[in-house]
């Protein structure tokens, strides 16, 4: 099977930015796969509690969960659901509720946004001795699933309970860690320590560089860690390079473009704006009722930013802020994505829509835009009009300090 592409978007939510021609994608085994090849060796004797969702599959598509529990000498005990549930059957901010799964008989446990004491009785209860951790990330730092595995790693590490990750790419490849820091004091569900909005590693790296900086603070010693690294990946591979089939990671992520944007758009959770959830291009669409939105699109077309281009649009959310309204917006198409900023694009968009708005922007006097930015510097800069380059120029110490951070445990 080969890979054809263009250098610009042949639709709204398609664009590649690979070299023309035709390319074989790069065969990739994931971590899960490397664990059924050996048999299960690694499970052999272990009484097993899998966090999964619908992305933990092998390349045939098939759940692990249902083939973990077919499989000699396996001793699945217990499924833990994060964001979304274990099935994937609930939307942004819920969860699936404690229940047997159908297929398997296996009890599934609601583990979404447990932390603490709450979540050390939950693994306890389900007596186990050792977690696996199988779910696909997109790369930014206010996406669930990582926060899930790292109060799971840290509860494990305070249970006595092993914990292994099956590794997975990073779909927007392992380059690129950047934007603004969490301060600690920002804390929350969407970045429990500090990391760059873009964080570029897998979650078998970030894993390690929990275990290693901050489980041992908050418990006194490390978690008893393993991880399953893959085979075939590079840091420089987008998602679609491979030959693994994209499944979407939660019901607002359809495709790769999306993932890409998803680091600087999904920001704008934090403003009156629409994202787009419910059409077919959330964090491409953006917008709201009565927005002035012709002069917002040739505002930040005159800006000439690298790699993207921007149309006037209408649309109606199907959920979440202005469900049900006519919008007023824009669509965000990647021409280019190996000189697309989502971070600089994102800013200069806030800028813009700022500058153009007779109301202010931000939801809940702008408490839920510093949790999602990781700091409240962000919306202090952009109502002091300082440009999106000095904003960005800014980010340059905390982004050398943290790529001099994670460098011990990157594996690939």
């Amino acid at each position: 099977m080969g890979l054809c592409a263009g250098t610009a978007a042949s639709s709204w939510t398609t664009a590649s930015g690979m070299p023309g021609g035709c390319l074989s994608p790069v065969a990739i085994t994931t971590g899960y796969d490397v664990l059924e090849a050996d048999g299960y060796q690694a499970l052999k004797g272990r009484k097993v509690g899998l966090i999964a969702n619908p992305t933990s599959v092998d390349r045939r598509l098939r759940h692990i969960a249902d083939q973990m529990h077919a499989a000699p000498g396996v001793n699945l005990k217990a499924i833990f659901g994060p964001e979304h549930g274990f099935r994937g059957s609930a939307q942004a901010g819920h969860s699936e509720a404690r229940s047997v799964d159908p297929r398997t008989g296996i009890p599934v446990y609601d583990m979404y946004t447990l932390s603490g004491p709450k979540l050390d009785a939950l693994l306890k209860s389900a007596d186990i001795d050792l977690l696996v951790f199988d779910i696909q990330d997109i790369g930014a730092r206010f996406y669930t699933y990582i926060w899930s595995m790292f109060d799971a790693l840290t509860a494990c590490a305070r249970c006595g309970i092993a914990f292994m990750v099956l590794d997975r790419p990073n779909p927007i490849t392992g380059l690129n860690a950047s934007g603004p820091s969490l301060d600690p004091a920002f804390s929350s569900f969407v970045g429990r320590v500090p990391l760059l909005l873009r964080h570029g590693m897998t979650v078998g790296e970030l894993a390690q560089l929990f275990n290693g900086l901050y489980v041992p603070r908050l418990t006194g010693h490390a978690a008893r860690l393993s991880i399953i690294p893959m085979t075939g990946w590079r840091r420089d591979l987008y998602q679609d390079e491979t030959d693994l089939v994209w499944v979407p990671p939660s019901p607002n992520m359809p495709d790769i473009t999306t993932a890409l944007a998803y680091p600087g758009t999904c920001l704008f959770e934090g403003t009156t704006l629409s994202v787009g959830r419910g059409t077919a291009s959330p964090f491409l669409t953006l917008g709201a009722p009565g927005l002035a939105a012709t002069r917002w699109v040739e505002e930040l077309n005159t800006a000439n930013l690298p790699g993207c281009l921007f149309r006037d649009d209408w649309f109606t959310p199907g959920s979440e802020v202005a469900k049900n309204q006519l919008c007023h917006g824009l669509q965000l198409a990647i021409t280019n994505r190996k000189t697309f900023d989502p971070l600089l694009t994102s800013v200069t968009m806030l800028q813009t829509v700022i500058k153009i708005s007779d109301d202010p922007i931000w939801r809940k006097s702008g408490s839920t835009f510093d949790i999602l930015a990781g700091s409240n510097r962000l919306r202090s800069q952009l109502s002091q009009r300082m440009s999106a380059a000095d904003i960005v120029a800014g980010w340059k110490p905390n982004e050398e300090t943290f790529n001099t951070q994670r460098r011990p445990f990157l594996m690939y």
